[in-house]
């Protein structure tokens, strides 16, 4: 009974919504023979996609989810920054309504809204939308443990920070930006930001299967983890810890994205958003480069003009990319629970079914992984030996004429030191976060890291304690010897 309610609910939602049901192919070689190359290449455990033309949809589904089982058109994926355009079109929602404007300052919007640069008051939400508030990473460190929890938390953690650029004048993708979109729904809708998006967007596209969480790592019900994925080596892993809300925090399934696509490209849910309103999504803003508002301009092909709208979501266990072609119709979805390049495949997938040149598939994380995971095991090697030989050493050192025991202490020293600064020229200054973050997108470099840490550590240890009870023993003979 409950699953027949559950059907007649959705015919009346399509039904109110102007759509039908559009017609499924199955597979056909040429998108299925790419996915199969993408999962070869990044070893992705599990892969849904999608290509919409017109009235068909093409399906592809690989693989496994985190508990095993085989991956479906309804499997639950983190889309991670995918969530971006929700959140845009929730603002849009009540830019129809007339409860705000894009032009509008945030400050007008969030009374609390502050900061520690005075140039604070000329961002607008517009340009939080299209990433040229003048937030960056270099004055604003997103990966700070503990997250914060909701969008009103984040909003009071930017009270003592400051901008990096005018607001208006450049675009930096900026994760913060979407968690004070997030914010602004909640305090002009008088609803948590979740339900906002469930009950003025998510119902009425009928995409039953989609939800948000304020974490990147929350529980949510239907969803298995996702993998780290090393060498080819696939491991169930949980989320890494984060703030997610509005720039990152939506669960779903590919036949519910299939609807978001379709809502985009005016084909569902017509009436929902007004056509002037739809189109202001997917349009580059001034001074933003290729962004949008919650959306990019992309090329089919490297060095082609912008012909192609679309975003990509990437957490640290899961991956994904959306994509289409105003002009020509297609559209292409790809969800993956792995790491690894889904914009690749999304545009791959668009460009064959057009007839454009597809790009070849490649991971240089390949190359990468291998190269760390030899300097990891040629480390512990020399590490290992150097503790086994300390007492060897120190007795060398102790017969030398010259010990000069600083000197030929100084590359452990700096092996030690090393392991601990290392992740610094990937963030651009050193913090103990970074390592967190170090520690899941890259688990090879944190474990070379811990390696050169902890052994560069004991065999420095090792030598000194070494050298210090040679010399005790050395002493005690003497006066052992020493005539009575």
């Amino acid at each position: 009974m409950r699953f027949l309610r559950v059907i007649s609910l959705l015919a009346l939602v399509a039904a109110l919504l102007g759509w039908t049901a559009p017609a499924t192919a199955t597979a056909t070689a040429d998108g299925g023979r790419l996915v199969d190359e993408y999962r070869s290449v990044f070893g992705t455990p599990g892969v849904a996609a999608a290509v919409i033309d017109g009235s068909s949809v093409e399906t592809i589904v690989r693989g496994r989810d985190g508990d095993g089982d085989p991956v479906t058109a309804r499997t639950r994926f983190r889309v991670a920054s995918m969530s971006k355009s929700m959140t845009a079109t929730a603002i849009m929602l009540l830019v129809d309504r007339g409860r705000v404007s894009l032009d509008d300052p945030v400050v007008k919007v969030l009374p609390d809204f502050r900061m520690a640069d005075p140039r604070f008051t000329e961002i607008t939400v517009r340009r939080l939308l299209s990433h040229t508030s003048g937030l960056s990473i270099s004055t604003n460190n997103e990966y700070v443990f503990p997250p914060p929890r909701g969008a009103r938390e984040v909003v009071a953690r930017l009270a003592d920070k400051t901008l990096a650029t005018a607001p208006g004048t450049h675009a930096e993708y900026h994760n913060t930006n979407y968690s004070i979109a997030a914010r602004i729904v909640e305090v002009v809708s008088g609803k948590s930001f979740d339900a906002f998006l469930r009950t003025e967007l998510f119902t009425p596209l009928g995409m039953t299967g989609t939800s948000s969480t304020l974490g990147c790592s929350d529980h949510a019900e239907g969803l298995t983890s996702g993998y780290e994925v090393v060498l080819g080596v696939a491991v169930a892993a949980p989320e890494m810890p984060g703030f997610c809300v509005g720039n990152g925090g939506v669960i779903s399934t590919l036949d519910d994205m299939v609807r978001w696509l379709r809502f985009n490209q005016g084909t569902l849910g017509a009436g929902l958003l007004s056509a002037r309103s739809l189109a202001a999504l997917h349009t580059p803003q001034p001074n933003a480069g290729d962004h949008a508002l919650g959306w990019q301009a992309r090329p089919v092909t490297a060095g082609a003009p912008p012909s192609l709208v679309g975003h990509g979501g990437t957490l640290a266990t899961w991956t994904g990319d959306m994509v289409f072609s105003p002009k020509a119709g297609v559209a292409a979805l790809v969800l993956t629970n792995g790491a690894g390049d889904p914009a690749t495949l999304s545009t791959d997938l668009l460009a064959e079914r057009i007839g454009a040149p597809v790009t070849p598939m490649s991971n240089p994380l390949t190359v990468v992984n291998a190269v760390l995971l030899g300097l990891t095991l040629g480390m512990a090697a020399l590490l290992v030996t150097a503790v086994v030989r300390a007492r060897r050493w120190a007795s060398r050192r102790r017969a030398a004429r010259r010990p000069r025991l600083v000197l030929r202490l100084v590359p452990l020293a700096l092996v030690t030191v090393l392991g601990v600064v290392l992740p610094t020229p990937i963030w651009g200054e050193f913090s103990f976060h970074y390592w967190i973050v170090t520690a899941w997108l890259m688990p090879l470099l944190a474990l070379l890291c811990l390696t050169c840490f902890v052994l560069g550590a004991v065999a420095l240890g090792r030598r000194l304690w070494c050298f210090h009870h040679v010399g005790r023993a050395a002493s005690a003979l003497v006066l052992d010897g020493a005539p009575s």
